[in-house]
Order: C-alpha cells, then sequence, then structure tokens
C-alpha cells in the first residue's frame, strides 16, 4: 500500500462524520479465516473496482464498483487506516428471490461507508473484457502496486485523458465468514506485522 500510496501526494485529509457498527461476530481486527488474492484498480479521478479470487488464475469470487474514485481512496489511505462498510437491506434481498435470501455476493447494491462517512452506494459487477485486462496483467503480482498500460489507443483516448492512469493495488486479504449475511476482508501486510491498514465488511441488516 505504500507504493500505492507513494504515487500522490495529499496534504489534507477528510474528516469522518459518523461511524457504523461492525457485528459482534465480525472483529476489527482478522482473525483465522481464508486467505484471498484482492485487487484494487480503476483510474485516477474514477470509480475504484475491487476484485476478489480464490485464485489469481480464477474468474472473481467477487467484483464491485466501489462508490469513491481511485484518488479519494488513496486521500484515506494515507491516513494509514481505512475500513470500508457496504451495507444492504435483508427485507429488500428477500422479496427479490421470492422470499428466499440471495447469497451475499449476489446483491447487487451496497450502501457505502468509508471510515463512517457514507459515500454513496457500491454495485456490484461482472468480470468483462476490461476487468479481465486487469487481472490478467496482475496476475503473477501478488503484492504490489503501481500504473497498468491501458487495454488499447481507444481506451486510452476516452479514458485514459478524463480520467487519468489505470492505477492497481494487489494484496493477500483474510476472509472471514461472520454469518450468511455477513462478511470480512482485511488486508495482510507482507511483513505480518501490526493490523490490517485496509478492513472491507460486508453487511446484510
Amino acid at each position: 500500500m505504500r507504493s500505492f500510496l507513494c504515487i500522490f501526494t495529499f496534504p489534507t485529509m477528510i474528516p469522518a462524520c459518523k461511524f457504523f457498527t461492525i457485528p459482534s461476530n465480525l472483529s476489527i481486527t482478522p482473525s483465522t479465516g481464508r486467505k484471498v488474492t484482492g485487487t484494487l484498480f480503476g483510474h485516477r479521478r474514477g470509480h475504484i473496482s475491487f476484485a476478489v479470487q480464490l485464485d489469481p488464475r480464477e474468474e472473481p469470487l467477487l467484483l464491485l464498483e466501489l462508490a469513491i474514485s481511485t484518488a479519494s481512496l488513496v486521500k484515506e489511505m494515507s491516513s494509514g487506516l481505512v475500513r470500508i462498510a457496504l451495507e444492504c437491506e435483508k427485507v429488500h434481498s428477500a422479496a427479490s428471490h421470492g422470499g428466499r435470501h440471495r447469497k451475499l455476493f449476489q446483491e447487487p447494491a451496497w450502501t457505502m461507508y468509508c471510515n463512517g462517512r457514507k459515500c454513496g452506494y457500491a454495485v456490484s459487477r461482472t468480470c468483462g473484457e476490461r476487468e479481465w485486462h486487469v487481472l490478467r496483467t496482475v496476475q503473477s503480482v501478488s503484492v504490489g502496486a503501481g500504473v497498468m498500460p491501458l487495454l488499447e489507443d481507444g481506451e486510452k483516448e476516452s479514458n485514459g485523458g478524463s480520467e487519468g492512469e489505470l492505477m492497481y493495488m494487489r494484496a493477500r486479504f483474510e476472509r472471514v465468514v461472520g454469518s450468511r449475511d455477513s462478511e470480512a476482508f482485511y488486508m495482510l501486510n507482507p511483513d505480518g506485522s501490526g493490523g490490517p491498514e485496509l478492513s472491507i465488511f460486508l453487511l446484510r441488516i
């Protein structure tokens, strides 16, 4: 994450204005869970996406477009600790599925909070050509961050000029399942020291 932050310089932080509540079956620090590969990527001024893979060669288990730009997320990361909460309503989920709850990762939209501040709505995405290009490009990277070559000249002209370079950060995350309505992803430090600098919580309430 430090290499990701070095790409930007931010003199000020955006203050948080409210707090969200973490369920008792999840913690703000990781416990023993399954290790997965997480990739954050997006254009500098565009929305950032978060992909979770059980295996770097496989299709993402989860792909979300977050309600925050890459630059704004890096601002938050410069504080050294970022917690993202994604919430959806259980009632709406059951109603849209004939009374049966869909799987947590199948929820189409989430209310997003970053460090306690409501940011808007995150949405689930399918893995298209652009997303596969990103994930294949960084397939051999276990931990790292940088600027990625764009898919083609047309994309460079349409996206690169208006939204900036395509940035990525890749790391190992610990996946902790609290229940069928709650999961968490904790970014692991490569040296194994300290707590998670980035935590992402999915909550169906």
